[in-house]
């Protein structure tokens, strides 16, 4: 996985995860393993950026909010949700946004 998604031209959806984790890590490393590799196998999955210090971002990228819904729907993930929020993160926030517009540079 590259570290800058390579992203179709907008528009398009990002879902950007926020979390402080607790000191609870039991099982988290492999929940996060399955996670990324199943978030691949989505339909109108788009792409993935991760980045953590003191605070966990994660930002997935989409074709559709019905991909997202999908996605959201998954059995698997929505058992990572519900760990999530009762054992690994003391507070987390989801935001759902359009990409409007892109712009960068890659050498």
């Amino acid at each position: 996985m590259e570290s800058i998604a390579n992203t179709p031209k907008p528009p398009y959806y990002a879902v950007i995860f926020t979390a402080d984790r607790t000191n609870v890590t039991d099982g988290y490393d492999e929940m996060a393993r399955q996670m990324v590799e199943m978030v691949q196998t989505q339909p109108g999955f788009l792409g993935l950026e991760t980045a953590e210090s003191r605070v966990g971002i994660l930002v997935s990228y989409w074709d559709s909010l019905e991909s997202i819904r999908q996605w959201q729907q998954h059995g698997r993930h929505q058992e990572a949700r519900v760990r999530g929020r009762t054992e690994w993160y003391s507070a987390y926030k989801t935001r759902i946004c359009k990409v409007e517009r892109e712009y960068g540079h890659h050498h």
